[in-house]
């Protein structure tokens, strides 16, 4: 079983009911997926950067990737519909967690002149959304076999949440958010 699926049952779900005076254990705040989305915009020019962030992705995440297509057609940015433009993968269980761990302990220290993650990047309804704008950071990838540098987008869906509730559960997670 996933370390932090342990210490959210063990350690974190008590605290949240005790906080927020939370008496049904399913009406609790809980991590209900994770998406992690790389949009490719150069892969209409060059087919090797499409299959390159998703290999990538499948690296990462440990799941296979599915390709987003355009959903309508732009001239200005030369995009046709159905062009294949990006990646995503949605995690869920056991590798959501397993995820979770290795960005908040191994990637995110690693991020050049990190000074904590924002605490604004939260929706109104408990999700938090970040980016990252180098996919070096995670230790999967190898630098020499890395041909385009290219971020992602990483969001973090809360059920039975708001935004401080939110905020309380990943921080508890430990997540290292910016001091106010």
């Amino acid at each position: 079983m996933a370390r932090l699926k342990t210490m959210y049952d063990e350690e974190i779900l008590p605290k949240l009911r005790e906080k927020y005076g939370i008496g049904n254990v399913l009406s609790s705040p809980r991590i209900g997926k994770i998406v992690v989305n790389r949009g490719v915009g150069k892969a209409l020019e060059n087919k090797k950067r499409l299959q390159a962030a998703t290999d990538e992705l499948a690296l990462i995440t440990g799941q296979r990737p599915v390709v987003t297509k355009a959903r309508k057609s732009i001239s200005n940015f030369h995009l046709r519909d159905g062009s294949a433009i990006g990646c995503k993968v949605t995690l869920r269980d056991n590798r959501m967690y397993e995820f979770l761990d290795r960005l908040i302990c191994v990637a995110l220290p690693r991020v050049r002149d990190f000074r904590g993650i924002s605490s604004t990047a939260f929706d109104g309804r408990g999700n938090f959304s970040m980016g990252l704008s180098d996919q070096l950071v995670f230790p999967e990838l190898r630098t020499d076999d890395v041909e385009f540098l290219q971020g992602m987008n990483i969001c973090i869906t809360i059920s039975n949440s708001d935004d401080e509730k939110s905020h309380f559960l990943l921080a508890e997670f430990g997540f290292p958010f910016k001091k106010k």
